[in-house]
């Protein structure tokens, strides 16, 4: 019989984050391979919608009037200018969802994730860490996208980046994508544990009544 009593009374959002580099994209996607009860954050932008990309799935797409209209009413988590374009982390969705029960995934950089607890300091923050930071230029290096200078660059706030770690509730390093993902889905299964979350555990268990 299905203990309804186990079930989330409310959910959380993980936002994962960490250095250029270091494998946040790639592990975010191998841990939605592996979990499907995640739902992955879907980001809204200004820029123009490519071929085979879906509004609502792919990306929320909103004018530059829009978008600033949203920023104003202080609608996202979080939004940044990149590449003369907008992106940001639209509330509704997030805090829709985690009203629901689901667990929400973010992956972004280290300073949209300081942006986010500000907002929405509930969110449980796990940053990914490079082994150590030779591996971490050679995982840059071995992209082969970046020049000398760019990747240097790269270092240097990746250095910056990684002074953040006591602001994040939980870190993994990214030896391999397995392990991390792992780690991380360890970590989502203890949040899933806490007491907070659930609003009949005393009530049913401690008390004996067993549904």
């Amino acid at each position: 019989m299905k203990r309804w009593w186990l079930e989330m009374s409310k959910g959380f959002l993980l936002v994962l984050s960490g250095p250029s580099g270091v494998g946040k994209g790639t592990v975010c996607e191998a841990l939605l391979k592996k979990r499907k009860d995640l739902v992955l954050s879907i980001s809204a932008t200004t820029r123009y919608k490519r071929l085979g990309e879906i509004d609502g799935e792919s990306y929320f797409f909103y004018t530059e009037e829009d978008f600033g209209r949203m920023v104003e009413n202080g609608e996202f988590l979080e939004h940044a200018t990149v590449h003369e374009h907008k992106y940001g982390t639209p509330k509704k969705f997030v805090m829709d969802n985690v009203k629901k029960g689901e667990v929400v995934i973010l992956e972004i950089d280290v300073q949209g994730a300081m942006q986010v607890k500000k907002e929405f300091d509930e969110a449980v923050f796990v940053m990914l860490l490079p082994p150590n930071m030779m591996e971490l230029r050679n995982r840059i290096e071995n992209r082969q996208t970046e020049s000398e200078a760019d990747i240097n660059l790269r270092m240097k706030n990746a250095l910056k980046e990684l002074d953040f770690v006591t602001d994040y509730d939980y870190f993994v390093v990214n030896e391999t994508v397995d392990k991390a993902v792992s780690d991380i889905d360890a970590i989502i299964e203890a949040e899933k544990h806490r007491v907070k979350r659930f609003k009949y555990v005393k009530e049913k268990v401690l008390g004996g009544k067993y549904v």
